[in-house]
């Protein structure tokens, strides 16, 4: 039998620290008869899983450090937040309890829920009016709020399964994701919505029934949508509103999240079958890496200032470090939570927020992790 040495112990405790493994369980792996061999080794063993167990934690790209329990919450996922941040307000989406929640950005404390609603998917929040846009996907429209008073003062009707939506702050047009699927469509559309009027201008049809996020270029006209139907992201004109370019994404399916790197040319697609992060030159179309990450992605955001992408699924977050445009090295695997995939990074407070839905004893809460440099 094999005699183990505390270095080959180390060895394997370096290559597994990476990805947040508990430390410990290397040394319980091994044999009785092994320890029984080595026992003089030990004690520099554990000396050495405590050293690196604390390096993990100083290097840590996300802490923990506030937690605000929902105890009337049952079971059922969130979906996307919004932020208000001259109004110090955090919005969820309580999407299977029919809510939404409003919290305090200073205590992170619940202060509002908003309950008039079915299945609140995706928000925007305009801080010049003072007013809450909300995706409802049962209902098939938008529910537009006052936010002094969290008043309803209009309604924008579209198809149901609304879900999805992105904001152009230059045009001020909400382009929101419905029909397709959900509402037993062949076809999804993107409505455009002209926030200054509450009224939808346009129609873009898709070919798939099934469409999830989007991102937009800041220096021209272009538009990035995951279309989660045919494994593909498609570029649209947003003038035009014309089909530019179609970019498969290879083996994975089920893309679903997407980020945008504008400065380094780079788009970030997060697929849940298998789970993956997908890295696309915008210049090409062209998938240039893609490394493993965690299943059911529903939510990742790019940091431009740490160079970083925070990608939230089942049970981890995700943190990839950019070192250029092609390569990227997983820095965080946290552990999370069932279903927890529901998060925004907020970068001007340096923080990032996590839904945790009920599930089974554990009480749904909102987490929030502090941006480590």
């Amino acid at each position: 039998m094999r005699v183990v040495s505390w270095c080959s112990i180390a060895f394997r405790l370096h290559k597994l620290q990476s990805r947040s493994i508990d430390l410990l369980t290397v040394l319980f792996s091994t044999s009785e008869a092994e320890l029984n061999k080595t026992k003089t080794m030990l004690l520099p063993a554990l000396v050495l899983v405590l050293m690196l167990g604390a390096w993990a934690q100083k290097k840590a790209p996300l802490a923990l450090s506030q937690s605000t329990p929902l105890p009337e919450l049952h079971d059922g996922d969130f979906d996307h937040f919004a932020v208000d941040l001259p109004g110090n307000r955090l919005f969820s989406t309580a999407e299977e309890n029919s809510k939404v929640l409003a919290f305090d950005l200073k205590t992170n404390k619940l202060i509002r829920t908003i309950s008039d609603l079915k299945a609140p998917h995706s928000m925007l929040y305009r801080p010049d009016l003072k007013k809450l846009f909300v995706v409802d996907g049962d209902l098939g429209e938008v529910k537009i709020y006052e936010t002094d008073a969290y008043k309803p003062v209009g309604t924008i009707k579209l198809k149901k399964g609304a879900d999805a939506s992105l904001y152009d702050p230059s045009t001020k047009y909400l382009y929101v994701v419905n029909g397709g699927k959900d509402a037993h469509l062949p076809n999804a559309y993107i409505s455009v919505i002209d926030t200054n009027t509450a009224k939808s201008v346009a129609d873009i049809k898709i070919d798939s029934n099934d469409v999830e996020g989007m991102a937009l270029e800041k220096a021209g006209p272009r538009m990035f949508v995951v279309i989660r139907g045919n494994n593909t992201v498609e570029v649209f004109d947003r003038t035009t509103r014309k089909l530019l370019a179609t970019w498969p994404l290879g083996e994975a399916k089920k893309p679903t999240a997407i980020a945008f790197d504008e400065a380094g040319h780079r788009l970030f697609a997060g697929t849940r079958d298998p789970g993956k992060l997908i890295i696309l030159d915008t210049d090409s179309g062209k998938v240039v890496s893609s490394l493993p990450a965690p299943a059911m992605v529903d939510d990742m955001a790019y940091d431009g200032d740490h160079k970083r992408i925070y990608f939230a699924g089942n049970e981890f977050i995700d943190v990839f470090q950019q070192h250029d445009p092609d390569h990227y090295d997983l820095i965080g695997h946290i552990p999370t939570s069932f279903r927890a995939k529901t998060a925004i990074l907020i970068p001007e407070l340096n923080r990032y927020y996590l839904a945790v839905p009920h599930h089974a004893s554990r009480t749904a809460e909102l987490r929030v992790y502090k941006v480590l440099p």
